[in-house]
């Protein structure tokens, strides 16, 4: 049986195969830029022979920073948050900083929980979804100028870093794309509201693209459900149970929408000859379903992308960019098509 050797390989170590100095070794490690090519190829072949690991706490003590971001994601059984944790990841590893994750379950004593304790631990910034965090969260990252970057929404005030899109703009303009088909029974499933700003946003969108066409959203037009297939089925029959029906849905997010269609195919419904339904967030699969959907195409990578990139940014010193504005666009596929011929809208 083989021992391991406990011994590990020290910057002395390095130094030594490498025929540098300590300080030399150090630079390499830590400011590669400022180091001739050829001191930095030597100091690198001793580091791959000896197997050296730079010592993250010694790192950290010395760069003030413990080289991890914290993020608190609703949920991680979305596709569209799985999406944001890879990109963000992919962005941060390339500047050698490590994500830490947490979820909140939609709940913002739990976030605040979740944020405050990835901070005490030691991550040096946060990524958040939405803006509408427990004032005490927002208060406690103020007093330890932790910087943090809200995601998924465009916050155009002074004191937050936002990246994100205009929620209730987007369903706005979905709304009218169905409007222009001439609905006019438009209901919406959207997903829980409670703690949620986005959710609020979107069935905003609707809202006010129906007043402004003089129609109204009234409370049998508008069913809550968590984002789950099933719960968007049973969402879907209750939005159908009442007359007259709707000929138009527009989901909250695609998860809603998927279990939209579902139900109505159960229900002898075609899509979109009887009913057309619209969808938040373009996931893989809206593409590939028969029909496919209509939906609002969210550009995710690209989004928690550049929201790592603001943190980086904070990290380095360099002025951050307050909010930024992420283009969205409604995607027209064959979910949606004109109201029911002989039907009022």
């Amino acid at each position: 049986m083989n021992v391991p050797d406990t011994k590990h390989p020290t910057v002395a170590d390095v130094a030594r195969r490498a025929g540098v100095s300590t300080a030399t070794v150090s630079r390499v490690l830590n400011q590669p830029d400022a180091v001739r090519e050829n001191l930095r190829r030597k100091v690198g072949a001793a580091v791959a022979e000896l197997g050296y690991v730079p010592h993250a706490g010694a790192r950290a003590l010395m760069l003030r920073r413990s080289g991890t971001v914290g993020a608190v994601f609703p949920t991680i059984d979305n596709a569209i948050f799985a999406t944001a944790i890879e990109a963000l990841q992919r962005r941060l590893a390339a500047s050698d900083i490590h994500l830490l994750l947490a979820t909140s379950g939609y709940d913002p004593e739990e976030e605040m929980r979740q944020a405050i304790n990835l901070v005490t631990r030691g991550a040096d910034g946060l990524a958040l979804c939405g803006n509408c965090q427990h004032p005490e969260l927002l208060r406690f990252l103020r007093q330890r100028r932790v910087p943090c970057v809200h995601v998924m929404v465009q916050d155009e005030g002074d004191e937050l870093v936002s990246v994100g899109f205009d929620n209730a703009a987007a369903t706005r303009q979905a709304t009218q794309y169905l409007l222009d088909l001439g609905h006019v029974n438009i209901a919406m499933l959207a997903g829980v509201t409670r703690a949620n700003d986005r959710a609020r946003q979107r069935v905003a969108g609707v809202r006010e693209a129906l007043s402004a066409a003089g129609l109204a959203l009234p409370p049998e037009r508008l069913v809550e459900r968590r984002y789950t297939i099933a719960d968007a089925r049973t969402g879907l029959r209750e939005l159908m149970a009442h007359r007259p029906a709707p000929t138009a849905v527009v989901c909250g997010n695609d998860v809603l929408a998927f279990g939209a269609m579902l139900e109505s195919a159960v229900m002898g419904l075609q899509i979109p000859r009887d009913l057309s339904i619209v969808g938040f967030d373009d996931l893989e699969l809206a593409r590939h379903l028969q029909p496919a959907l209509t939906t609002v195409q969210v550009p995710t990578e690209h989004m928690w992308s550049t929201a790592a990139d603001r943190l980086v940014s904070a990290f380095q010193g360099e002025p951050v960019q307050r909010s930024t504005k992420i283009d969205v666009a409604l995607v027209v596929r064959q979910s949606t098509g004109p109201a029911p011929a002989g039907k009022p809208g």
